[in-house]
């Protein structure tokens, strides 16, 4: 039995209220296993995969994993919905989520757009034991993936968050405890994310009302994740304020991320040249250019803002561990002030 025992432990048959969230091409087979068989419970990224290739990166995670294919794979998918919405819209069901869903994956991930009732939907069509997880950034999301969309979790997501989240986020205690009060106890399971990299966080959160956490910097800074070792070495050096939050990221890569989407990033050349009036084609041809000739400075690192808090790079178990004890520890000493 789980020395944490929480909604979401019970609800995955998990040892640890911990989340790995999707991140494209980062959350790598080997660090999914590792988790997974440690009791905490991964998402991959699906990003901007057709449905052979995310077919093909699910057999890469059964073979990791040591799983046949007539057994479902005990892992999340998660699914970017605006650009789901510009490749297939008129698909039902989605080949993507078709693809994840054949392999029999334990639960879904929807953020990032108009249409998430419609990949509800056609989940729930296809399998409809399958968990689902929306994400979500403020309360008017959270009402609406709790009444209409009747999702199993929301992940409550604050602006401190690496990667991809909403450009006028709040920070996460403001937004966990907003919602946490417009949603019913009995209703969905609520997760933090944004910035979490500790025991302490974590068991803060839980006081809090949450029923688990998503880590996804701190376990990016493992051997196990897919990240360059360039770009963790970067996360190793850098400071408690190296981030920034803004659209330059993607605009720098032509990516068409919607404008009310902001990524969180290793402050660099890219915030540089926009902070500083370059037009968008200087900004792109700059990084363009570094990128050409292998430099760092112009590459995207994301990362949250619990980054500068890590300091070292060990393995995704021992990470783990040293969470879990480090959370009981601070939930016991909460409790030894009443």
């Amino acid at each position: 039995m789980s020395l944490i025992s929480t909604k979401l432990t019970k609800l995955l048959g998990i040892q640890v209220p911990i989340i790995l969230p999707p991140m494209a091409k980062v959350d790598h087979p080997e660090l999914l296993n590792v988790l997974t068989r440690s009791g905490a419970f991964g998402f991959m990224g699906a990003g901007y995969m057709t449905a052979p290739t995310l077919s093909k990166h699910l057999q890469r995670i059964r073979q990791v994993m040591g799983i046949g294919s007539s057994l479902p794979l005990p892992i999340g998918i998660g699914y970017i919905c605006w650009q789901l919405e510009q490749s297939t819209a008129e698909v039902t069901p989605d080949p993507c989520i078709t693809a994840g869903l054949k392999e029999g994956v334990r639960a879904v991930w929807l953020a990032f757009g108009e249409h998430i009732g419609r990949y509800v939907k056609q989940v729930r069509s296809v399998s409809p034991k399958t968990y689902i997880f929306v994400l979500v950034n403020s309360v008017e999301e959270a009402v609406r993936a709790t009444y209409e969309y009747k999702a199993d979790v929301l992940v409550v997501q604050g602006r401190e968050a690496g990667g991809h989240g909403a450009a006028d986020a709040l920070p996460l205690s403001q937004i966990f405890v907003a919602v946490r009060r417009a949603i019913p106890l009995d209703g969905p399971i609520l997760v933090a994310a944004g910035g979490i990299t500790t025991g302490a966080h974590t068991a803060s959160m839980l006081t809090l009302g949450a029923d688990g956490v998503v880590m996804g910097t701190r376990f990016l800074m493992t051997p196990e994740s897919g990240y360059s070792d360039m770009k963790k070495d970067i996360l190793l050096k850098a400071g408690l304020n190296a981030s920034t939050k803004s659209t330059a990221f993607d605009e720098s890569i032509s990516s068409p991320w919607p404008k009310t989407i902001t990524g969180r990033g290793i402050t660099n050349g890219i915030i540089r040249d926009a902070e500083g009036g370059l037009s968008l084609d200087e900004r792109v041809a700059n990084a363009r250019k570094d990128a050409e000739e292998g430099k760092m400075d112009r590459t995207i690192v994301w990362t949250g803002t619990g980054s500068g808090l890590i300091t070292e790079l060990n393995p995704a178990t021992d990470v783990l561990q040293e969470i879990k004890e480090d959370t009981i520890r601070a939930l016991k000493n909460a409790s030894s002030l009443l």
